[in-house]
C-alpha cells in the first residue's frame, strides 16, 4: 500500500487545516536561532517555501483539482 489512499479527494477545508498545521509546526521548530550554517540554510529554504509571496490567485489552478490522498 502506498503513502496516500487514492480513493478520496482532498477538500479545501482539509488543505487549509494541513497548511495551518504545517505553519504551526514550522513556527515551533524555528523559534530558536539556528546553531550551524547548515541549520540556517535549511531554515531559510523552508521558510521561503512557506512564506513565499508567489501564491496563485486561485487554488487549485484552473484545470487542476486538489491533491488526492
Amino acid at each position: 500500500m502506498g503513502l496516500f489512499r487514492r480513493s478520496s479527494s482532498e477538500t479545501p477545508a482539509a488543505d487549509d487545516a494541513r497548511t495551518r498545521r504545517l505553519l504551526d509546526r514550522a513556527d515551533d521548530a524555528f523559534q530558536h536561532e539556528p546553531t550551524t550554517g547548515l541549520d540556517a540554510d535549511f531554515q531559510s529554504v523552508v521558510m521561503e517555501g512557506l512564506m513565499t509571496d508567489k501564491a496563485a490567485d486561485t487554488y487549485p489552478p484552473t484545470g487542476h483539482g486538489y491533491p488526492r490522498r
